[in-house]
């Protein structure tokens, strides 16, 4: 029997805040990851944390927003292989989210430096790619479940 561990992979939440048939990126700067570039607010499962607990806990400390559970929709479901050597392989979540309490802003200023409201369907050129691709992904809403395979050189 080769390898007795078992692979795990992280698991990543990332929140989709709609409104009048836009969505909302934050611009990404000093985190590491696709910095410069527009992003989804986005963040890490924690170790005892369920999916929903984080979303909802990532839109509060990126966007400064209150969100119920109730209120987070699992829309789409990714698996992302490592995008550069030594990376992680991630399981990814996108909820989509049209409720909240409060009006987003910057809520990590080392982590964003810019708020943006785009239309769904043009999506600024910088938005960072498999992010664009979920989101127009969700936005085409055709069909059942969805799961997208990113950055896997076996086809997936």
């Amino acid at each position: 029997m080769v390898g007795t561990e078992r692979f795990t992979a992280a698991v990543a939440v990332y929140g989709v805040l709609r409104r009048d048939g836009r969505v909302l990126l934050l611009r990404r700067a000093g985190s590491g990851f696709h910095d410069g570039e527009l992003a989804l607010p986005a963040g890490h499962v924690d170790e005892g944390e369920s999916a929903l607990a984080a979303i909802v806990r990532e839109l509060a400390e990126e966007v400064a927003v209150e969100v119920r559970p109730q209120d987070c929709v699992l829309a789409l479901t990714g698996h992302s292989g490592p995008e550069r050597p030594g990376d992680q392989t991630y399981v990814d979540l996108y909820f989509t989210v049209d409720r909240w309490k409060g009006e987003p802003r910057i809520g990590e200023p080392d982590k964003a430096s810019e708020l943006v409201w785009t239309l769904v369907g043009d999506l600024p050129d910088d938005t960072v790619g498999f992010m664009a691709e979920a989101i127009a992904a969700i936005a085409d809403g055709s069909g059942g479940p969805t799961l997208k395979l990113w950055n896997w050189s076996d086809g997936g």
